[in-house]
């Protein structure tokens, strides 16, 4: 069988190492999964997607001169409806999952008039307003206690 770049086939997984998958594609033929590609959530470690043996469906990303086969088995399934990375709606952790007052809009549309010194202005005028709440929290924390000194 012929391979191409783009073609969804199924395969088995043969080998796990801490940077990706081997998959037998059969006709004497295996590609890499990379780490990146394993799943549409971050992998730490690829031995709680995948074990040796086990069928995947996985996408043929590239086929190189010296014909190494790059395969994906994230892109060999379609993505939820609606699903992206950047609102959180698959995968990954999703807006409310992020300690503290993270008051910063991630699913808005970017306004196409905020240009980038804007969008750094504003970033700027938040961060110090955070920064200085910090400080203003550290130096009350420092007079309570035992008149000022360390604590410990």
């Amino acid at each position: 069988m012929a391979f191409e770049k783009g073609q969804i086939v199924e395969g088995k997984v043969t080998g796990i190492m801490n940077y990706g998958a081997f998959v037998d594609l059969g006709d004497n033929t295996s590609g890499m999964v990379h780490i990146s590609e394993v799943a549409p959530v971050f992998v730490r470690e690829i031995k709680d997607h995948l074990t040796v043996g086990q069928a995947v469906k996985v996408k043929i990303l590239d086929i190189d001169e010296k014909g190494k086969i790059s395969l994906s088995i994230k892109q060999a399934e379609p993505r939820p409806q609606g699903g992206n990375r950047r609102n959180g709606s698959y995968g990954g952790r999703s807006q409310g999952s992020r300690g503290g007052s993270d008051n910063y809009d991630w699913n808005r549309k970017q306004n196409s008039s905020d240009n980038f010194d804007d969008m750094l202005s504003k970033f700027m005028a938040s961060s110090d307003e955070k920064i200085s709440g910090l400080k203003k929290d550290n130096r009350r924390s420092r007079k309570g206690g035992n008149g000022g000194g360390n604590q410990w």
